[in-house]
């Protein structure tokens, strides 16, 4: 397969501003040099300062998004991104096949970077059961491997617990964002834990800014997007940590409070890894 034939499919919410969800994970395909799908879960009324409304799509036409991409396109990996309800994650879990949609990499969105739930608890149950072990890789926040794991995380032991707990969840491989190291503040950890159990931790300076916007939908979207050309797991998320990383340490005047990441600057950092792995 030609590199310009290389295809992701997210399966996400549209949010308006262009910042978060399925605009977010087209944006990162893009800058992947993948081809990117959507099915669509979603539509978010929203700005850099407050979301207003939302619209869940009906179950059947979530379904007829499957059927029709699985009868035209060879798709190379999946990622989830917000799954708002029973209704959706059951529809999800029922019509993804491995076999023709490839990898799942799960974003998990139940919970915010700043800790307010975003699922009821019947549909957090069923995520649960029905979704994580569907997984190839799962990429929860801090709060979010917290909630699933059902444990509080203290320290980098804590942080290996939860993750070895998603696995036996059924999740094949586990990546825990966004916590503090143990001894430094100043940076933000990252846990992977592998299918064979091995582990480390990528570590990068934190950042401090306002611009946040669409960060774990790009990461877990290049994670996506790297299987789909055939990277291993370890490789495609190191490639995802450092491009988000350039994205927030360049960030964009869009909007006058909350923006999005600089994917034009992910896309450079993507090229460089590109031209170096040549």
């Amino acid at each position: 397969m030609t590199q310009q034939n290389i295809q992701a499919l997210t399966i996400a919410g549209h949010d308006s501003d262009g910042s978060a969800g399925m605009p977010a994970d087209l944006h990162a395909f893009f800058a992947d040099g993948v081809y990117g799908h959507g099915i669509l879960t979603a539509a978010v009324a929203g700005n850099s300062y407050d979301i207003t409304a939302q619209q869940v799509m009906p179950p059947a036409f979530i379904a007829e998004q499957f059927h029709q991409l699985a009868r035209d396109f060879t798709i190379g990996a999946t990622k989830t991104g917000m799954l708002a309800n029973d209704d959706v994650i059951n529809v999800v879990a029922n019509n993804y096949d491995e076999q023709i949609f490839g990898p799942l990499v799960v974003d998990p969105v139940i919970i915010t970077k700043h800790g307010a739930m975003l699922l009821a608890q019947s549909a957090y149950e069923r995520f649960r059961e029905q979704i994580i072990p569907l997984a190839t890789v799962i990429t929860p926040n801090f709060y979010e491997a917290e909630k699933l794991a059902e444990l509080t995380i203290a320290n980098r032991l804590d942080q290996l617990t939860a993750a070895r707990q998603l696995q036996k969840l059924g999740a094949q491989n586990v990546i825990i964002k966004g916590a503090h190291s143990d001894t430094n503040q100043d940076t933000v950890d990252d846990l992977v834990l592998l299918k064979n159990g091995d582990h480390f931790w990528l570590s990068k300076p934190h950042i401090k800014t306002n611009r946040l916007n669409g960060t774990g939908d790009t990461f877990s979207a290049i994670i996506a997007a790297e299987l789909a050309k055939g990277q291993d797991v370890a490789n495609a998320v190191r490639l995802a940590k450092n491009a988000v990383y350039a994205a927030i340490a360049a960030p964009l005047t869009v909007g006058h409070q909350f923006g999005p990441i600089n994917h034009w600057a992910a896309q450079v950092e993507l090229g460089k890894e590109a031209k170096h792995n040549a």
